[in-house]
């Protein structure tokens, strides 16, 4: 029975002929785009939760502590809510560290007659303290202290990285909509146009009592399997794209979000998209029965 409902699936999609190619080639493109711009967000994500989880608020201070003072004064920043760590640091470390980051042109900072660098203290917020709201209450508890001079964060940075992200998907959601509604359409006519081929041949199913499920089922497997065909090819060539494109891409990642390397998309969204293929298919055939029981 599933063997003579699977040959006539693939039968009425041979009916259907280029109406059902263009369907698999629309469902293709919609699948693709949104895969696309979700293999996007997905780095992008990555980006904002590597960018959080280095995120530092650095609270500059008037003037050096004492090292009772320094330590007091961490302990009472670590007490604050959203704070997981603080990590003092003193004038002379603060100038050590300049001179590794200048390399070769250290040499400049040796010439100064005095260090003007001020001693800070290096606060790493907690999760929550890592999020755009809670990173700004933390920067306004952190400028009351009495000791500080100024405080500085990457807050906002994070906040865009992750505003960008959002737009990326909700685009990609968006474009792939109105693919899908047109990739939906075309199945739609493909599976009516088997109908109408196949119109004598279900009136005589139905003259020798076959079972309805018998005949429609199998243009609901048309549907299905033309959505899957679409997925298949659409993963496929986002699997090549990111092949060839990914090493290429991996530099400017690196510099313009701090991304090491631009990954393919994960499991469940592989298995979603497949998925998204098989149902719009499925809803192609479901339409075109409705439309002829019509």
């Amino acid at each position: 029975m599933i063997g003579f409902l699977v040959g006539e699936a693939f039968r009425d999609l041979r009916r259907a002929g280029r109406v059902a190619v263009s369907a698999i080639v629309l469902i293709m493109l919609s699948l693709g785009a949104v895969g696309g711009f979700l293999l996007l967000a997905d780095n992008l994500g990555a980006a904002v939760s590597s960018w959080r989880e280095r995120l530092r608020v650095i609270v500059y201070l008037k003037a050096e502590p004492s090292t009772a003072s320094a330590a007091a004064l961490v302990k009472r920043v670590e007490a604050m809510p959203d704070v997981a760590a603080v990590r003092y640091v003193g004038r002379a470390e603060a100038l050590a560290a300049l001179k590794q980051v200048l390399g070769k042109e250290a040499g400049a900072a040796d010439h100064l007659s005095v260090n003007p660098l001020p001693a800070s203290l290096e606060v790493t917020p907690s999760t929550h303290g890592a999020t755009p709201d809670g990173a700004r209450r933390l920067v306004e508890r952190l400028s009351t202290l009495p000791e500080a001079e100024d405080v500085a964060g990457g807050v906002e940075w994070v906040d865009k990285l992750a505003r960008i992200q959002r737009l990326v998907t909700l685009v990609g959601l968006g474009f792939g909509a109105v693919l899908a509604i047109a990739a939906i359409l075309t199945v739609t006519t493909a599976t009516t146009l088997v109908l109408h081929a196949r119109r004598h041949e279900t009136e005589i199913m139905r003259l020798v009592g076959a079972p309805e499920v018998t005949i429609r089922l199998p243009l609901l497997l048309q549907g299905m399997v033309q959505g899957l065909l679409g997925a298949a090819l659409a993963l496929g060539g986002l699997a090549l794209a990111h092949h060839f494109l990914a090493p290429k891409l991996a530099p400017l990642m690196a510099v313009a979000v701090g991304l090491a390397q631009v990954s393919f998309l994960p499991v469940a969204h592989i298995a979603a998209i497949a998925l998204a293929g098989t149902v719009l298919g499925a809803l192609g055939g479901l339409m075109a029965r409705g439309r002829r029981n019509a």
